[in-house]
């Protein structure tokens, strides 16, 4: 559907306004597609996002600012986003043997078992592909990193 449709404007002042409000809508319908799937297994998309990072780190530990300088959105209380993920089981948390102010972070089976459950469906691939080819896909992608400035 048009972006004029779905939020019922009938003009935009340019294409940059029209681009800039159809980003923002676009985000926040992807945002709650996801988390809409991740509550389905009683976590938030956050944590989605902190246990794939874990799980890209296997075999070695990660730290509190690693994963915080890696999470797609910022999150100002990363302790309080560990101490879920722990307290579900999903990831171990250890004293690091070299630096004993650090703490390791190890995604556990059960988190990587969660992971392999819910990624095909947190990837949106009963959604995406019905939208958009592949090759719509990797062109968009392209466009979404010359936005932000990155070459292409």
């Amino acid at each position: 559907m048009r972006i004029e449709d779905e939020i019922k404007v009938m003009k935009f002042r340019d294409n940059w306004h029209k681009c800039t409000v159809n980003i923002l809508f676009t985000a926040s319908w992807l945002t709650r597609n996801l988390e809409r799937r991740a509550a389905k297994v009683d976590i938030t998309l956050q944590q989605f996002n902190a246990l794939r990072i874990l799980r890209g780190q296997l075999p070695k530990p990660t730290t509190n600012n690693l994963l915080g300088s890696r999470l797609i959105n910022n999150t100002p209380d990363i302790p309080r986003l560990i101490d879920r993920i722990v307290s579900k089981g999903l990831v171990l948390r250890t004293q690091n043997k070299n630096d004993k102010r650090a703490v390791d972070l190890f995604i556990t089976d059960r988190g990587l078992d969660l992971l392999q459950e819910i990624e095909d469906e947190m990837m949106l691939t009963d959604l995406l592909p019905g939208n958009l080819s592949d090759q719509e896909a990797e062109m968009l992608t392209r466009l979404l990193d010359k936005l932000r400035g990155s070459s292409v």
